[in-house]
C-alpha cells in the first residue's frame, strides 16, 4: 500500500501521539494522606526517622500514610490530601540510603534542612481538607516522604517508599 507524502506524515504524527499519550507514560499513582489527631498536639517526642529506632508510631499525633509502599521506577505521581480539620501539612520527597537514615535536622528551627536532605519536590503547605499533586521520575532506591512544618517531622510525620 502506498501512503504518499501526506499519508506517511499522518502515520508518523499518529505514532508519536501514541508514544506520548497519557496511557503510554502514565506511571503509577500513590495516594498519600497527611493526618493528625487534632486538638492540642505534643510535638516534644523525638520520633524522627532513624532517631531512637524503636518508636511506637501508634503514639504519634501526626503522620503520613501512603497507599503503596513499593512502586516501579519511573514516573510516580503523589496525590496528596491533608485530612486534618485544623492544621496545615505538606509532603516533601527526599532520597535516603536505608531505613535507618536520619534526615539533616535543624534543631533551632524544628525542621529538616530541605536542601541538605536532597529535596526532590513537594506539595507545599496544604490547608485542612485540601489536596495537591507531585509527579517525579524516580530511580530505584528508598525515599522519605515527610512533613516539614516545624515540629511535625520529629512528631512522627514521615514514611518511606521503595522504588524498584
Amino acid at each position: 500500500m502506498f501512503l504518499g507524502r501526506v499519508g506517511a506524515a499522518s502515520l508518523f504524527v499518529l505514532s508519536l501521539a501514541c508514544l506520548t499519550s497519557p496511557s503510554a507514560n502514565a506511571g503509577v499513582t500513590v495516594n498519600v494522606s497527611l493526618w493528625d489527631k487534632g486538638g492540642t498536639m505534643d510535638f516534644s517526642q523525638q520520633m524522627g526517622m532513624g532517631i531512637g529506632m524503636h518508636h511506637d508510631m501508634s503514639m504519634a499525633m501526626v503522620g503520613i500514610r501512603a497507599d503503596r509502599t513499593t512502586v516501579p521506577a519511573g514516573k510516580v505521581t503523589f496525590e496528596v490530601t491533608n485530612t486534618s480539620k485544623d492544621t496545615i501539612h505538606e509532603m516533601i520527597v527526599a532520597p535516603i540510603p536505608d531505613e535507618n537514615a536520619q534526615l539533616p535536622f535543624v534543631e533551632n528551627e524544628g525542621r529538616v534542612d530541605e536542601e541538605a536532605s536532597g529535596d526532590m519536590g513537594e506539595v507545599s503547605e496544604l490547608d485542612p481538607g485540601k489536596s495537591g499533586a507531585l509527579t517525579l521520575d524516580l530511580k530505584p532506591g528508598l525515599y522519605a516522604l515527610f512533613c516539614n512544618v516545624p515540629g511535625h517531622y520529629m512528631a512522627g510525620m514521615w514514611t518511606t517508599i521503595r522504588v524498584q
